[in-house]
């Protein structure tokens, strides 16, 4: 089965190539020749991530899936949310981003957020989309250097270190975006083989 990954962000894509089975093939929007901004302009994350696999199918004709991420902060009543990716401008700058969110929650004890991915899956002509949080609390200063996005300030619940601090495969194994692709990937395992591309 060959499936169109909608994201021109390669650190998503090293992310859910480790997830996905080597029974499917990943293309990327490189791989399709789809070289232009995807609109995102729905005002829910899950709108986002359909949007985004709508916009592949009928322009390009792939089945193809499309995530959209947000990050949820309790004390800023779920900001930045769906705009998690251009919270401090449209630049999209993970260092502005981070930055504001540690001023804004400098007055305030409640550093709990989650963290929040749905897939929209275009298969066959069919819409399904795929839910995964990871619940943690937000850190008082940026704490290491692997991921990407708001990883260096988010420490999920049960750890003592950030997103940025761990191994892709334990980030992978109890994220967000691990949980949806997981949920994914069982659903894909359940089709028939005739059914596949």
């Amino acid at each position: 089965m060959e499936l169109v990954f909608a994201t021109n962000n390669l650190n998503k894509l090293k992310e859910v190539q480790a997830l996905i089975p080597s029974t499917i093939k990943l293309l990327s929007l490189k791989d399709i020749g789809c070289f232009e901004d995807i609109p995102e302009t729905k005002n829910t994350i899950e709108g986002n991530a359909i949007q985004k696999a709508n916009y592949i199918k009928e322009c390009y004709g792939f089945d193809c899936f499309a995530d959209d991420t947000g990050l949820e902060i309790e004390a800023l009543n779920g900001a930045p949310g769906v705009f998690s990716a251009r919270y401090a401008g449209e630049q999209r700058s993970a260092e502005d981003n981070m930055n504001k969110v540690l001023k804004n929650l400098m007055q305030t004890k409640n550093r709990n957020a989650q963290f929040k991915t749905v897939i929209a899956l275009h298969l066959n002509d069919t819409l399904k989309s795929f839910t995964g949080t990871c619940k943690g609390e937000i850190t008082n200063h940026q704490q290491g250097e692997n991921g990407f996005g708001y990883d260096p300030i988010f420490k999920p619940n049960g750890f003592d270190i950030t997103f940025a601090e761990m191994e892709l495969s334990i980030k992978n194994s109890i994220g967000h975006r691990g949980k949806a692709i997981l949920k994914l990937v069982e659903f894909l395992n359940t089709i028939k083989p005739e059914n596949k591309l």
